[in-house]
């Protein structure tokens, strides 16, 4: 691992340079990503609300790594890994309800929904299901760590990450200013709607630098830059946290959206907006009216899916009364993903370049984009000395 490159990014701002061109093209690197970055945090793989019911399973396929997403009979969500304790063949390959037990394709043998190993046929011998030498009760589906926030449904691969809820405590203390304690408990989805994939020919890494920060803003998104203009904004950094606010939100006004609000989102600061990434892939954005949560799929060193699920305040905000306001509202987001997709696949493009090494940072505009540089090379040197 090239130590002293990665040393150079935790220098002052205006004498670092960023992550080097190899952390985005090539698959050792990318396998680090996995392993470092994203194995030992917090990682988004999905969203709870596209498991709509009791007993239905969704396959994630995460950088290599078969897991499973599965809510029992009771409606509780669990993830494992997505392999039979037999011979490791995968057992789901599609989304879907599951009636009765899970059963591998190879040899079988069947799990409830809580994972626990229920079937093992012709174990001890033709039409002999069960053996004293084998204990079932040990080789049940493998569970990862895992809990939900704000519908995402993250992992721990590693298992030994400070508690989710902990984590948070930052972010949350930050947003009671707008959200109160439990604003987030009133977000709803449309069962139909608010959903958004995109696939971008870049490493999942420039996609969270290019959301940290305003400063493309004006010459990549002249329509937004309207209403929320570059000197609108402001620096946001904390822990795992980065990104940039608006004073000058204005959607409603420009768009003509009608939308019930958070309740306790100050009256005089409506126009406010804020949108962090949560390291190492979960991107969020809160509005008065309405949040969205990316998650940053890494499918090969330069390939990215973008999923984006949007959220309304209140049941009423799902009500016909408020079509309008959802579409006009999705539409837009539609408009400044898509408009981002030329720079993030264009730094892509640079990273082949031996004309390029990291680049520098723009000493103010750039701070929240050399913090995450920072985050990165800090766990990476761990690694190395570990």
């Amino acid at each position: 691992m090239p130590v002293q490159s990665l040393t150079n990014v935790l220098n002052p701002i205006e004498h670092a340079h960023g992550l080097t061109n190899e952390f985005y093209t090539e698959q050792k690197f990318f396998q680090l990503d996995r392993d470092e970055l994203m194995g030992k945090g917090w990682t988004c793989i999905g969203f709870a609300t596209d498991l709509p019911q009791k007993s239905y399973v969704k396959p994630v396929d995460f950088m290599g790594l078969p897991l499973l997403m599965m809510r029992n009979r009771e409606g509780e969500l669990r993830v494992f890994h997505n392999v039979c304790s037999h011979r490791g063949v995968k057992l789901i390959q599609e989304a879907g309800p599951i009636q009765g037990v899970i059963r591998c394709p190879y040899h079988s043998w069947t799990y409830d929904l809580n994972g626990a190993l229920r079937g093992t046929p012709h174990v001890g011998g033709i039409d002999v299901h069960k053996d004293d030498r084998f204990n079932c009760e040990k080789h049940g589906l493998k569970p990862l760590r895992s809990a939900i926030f704000m519908d995402m449904v993250l992992v721990n691969l590693s298992g030994d990450a400070t508690p989710l809820e902990e984590v948070l405590v930052p972010l949350k203390e930050r947003w009671t200013q707008f959200l109160g304690t439990d604003g987030l408990s009133l977000i709803r989805k449309e069962a139909d709607g608010g959903s958004m994939a995109l696939e971008v020919e870049c490493n999942w890494k420039l996609a969270v630098e290019n959301f940290c920060e305003a400063y493309h803003l004006p010459w990549v998104h002249p329509s937004l830059n309207t209403y929320s203009r570059l000197e609108d904004h402001y620096n946001i950094l904390f822990d795992q946290f980065a990104g940039q606010g608006s004073y000058a939100y204005n959607l409603s006004t420009v768009a003509g959206t009608t939308l019930p609000i958070f309740p306790s989102w100050p009256t005089d600061r409506t126009k406010n907006a804020e949108y962090v990434a949560f390291f190492p892939n979960t991107l969020i954005g809160i509005q008065a009216d309405h949040v969205f949560a990316m998650m940053l799929q890494p499918i090969s060193p330069s390939r990215t899916i973008e999923h984006l699920r949007v959220y309304y305040i209140g049941d009423e905000a799902l009500g016909e009364k408020y079509d309008a306001s959802r579409n006009a509202i999705m539409e837009s987001w539609k408009v400044v993903f898509a408009e981002d997709i030329a720079s993030v696949e264009g730094m892509q493009k640079g990273r082949s370049s031996p004309g390029y090494s990291g680049g520098v940072f723009s000493p103010e505009m750039d701070l929240p984009t050399h913090y995450f540089h920072r985050w990165a090379a800090e766990k990476l040197l761990q690694t190395e000395q570990a």
